[in-house]
């Protein structure tokens, strides 16, 4: 099989539904163009929070000393961990857990760190439907603040292996 020279007028312009199409999709990206930065600074679902620099086992070593000091109970066999209403919070990631699970106070601020310890995971807090990508090497400051009471289901929406599907964490809203 060789490659050949199309003969001469292959190409023909768009033409009645055709154009019309076209035509659609070009003005559904100017819509999607235009959406994007509205619902970012409108929408409130995309984070306009911190990132600093951080090594996983400094962020780790973080985390163990804000479990040490604020553990209230037990979930599946993770700490529970309820931070001072208006102090920082701590939540790491990586294959395949969320550790620890944290127990905060409707209607009261809280700084929550989100690192990952390992690889890219996500983080999707349900039934919000709030969606951030949490990095190895970041250590992303969320300010908060909880309108309802309730479980909050943490899922990793970003695939990080074999036990992904079991990558789950808690936040109780009291």
């Amino acid at each position: 099989m060789s490659l050949t020279v199309p003969e001469k007028g292959w190409y023909k312009a768009p033409e009645g539904a055709e154009k019309l199409w076209i035509g659609l999709a070009l003005v559904w990206c100017m819509v999607m163009s235009v959406m994007m930065p509205y619902w970012h600074f409108r929408g409130k679902q995309n984070s306009r929070g911190e990132a600093y620099s951080v090594e996983p086992a400094a962020f780790i070593e973080r985390t163990t000393t804000f479990v040490e000091s604020g553990t209230v109970g037990d979930w599946n066999g993770i700490p529970i961990v309820e931070p001072p209403p208006g102090g920082e919070a701590y939540l790491a990631a990586r294959m395949w857990s969320w550790y620890p699970a944290l127990k905060l106070r409707k209607g009261e601020t809280y700084r929550l760190h989100l690192s990952a310890l390992d690889l890219n995971h996500g983080f999707s807090l349900q039934p919000l439907n709030m969606n951030f990508q949490v990095l190895p090497g970041y250590d992303h400051v969320l300010t908060i603040t909880p309108t309802s009471t309730g479980e909050f289901t943490i899922v990793c929406n970003e695939f990080c292996g074999i036990g992904h599907d079991k990558m789950i964490g808690k936040i109780f809203v009291e």
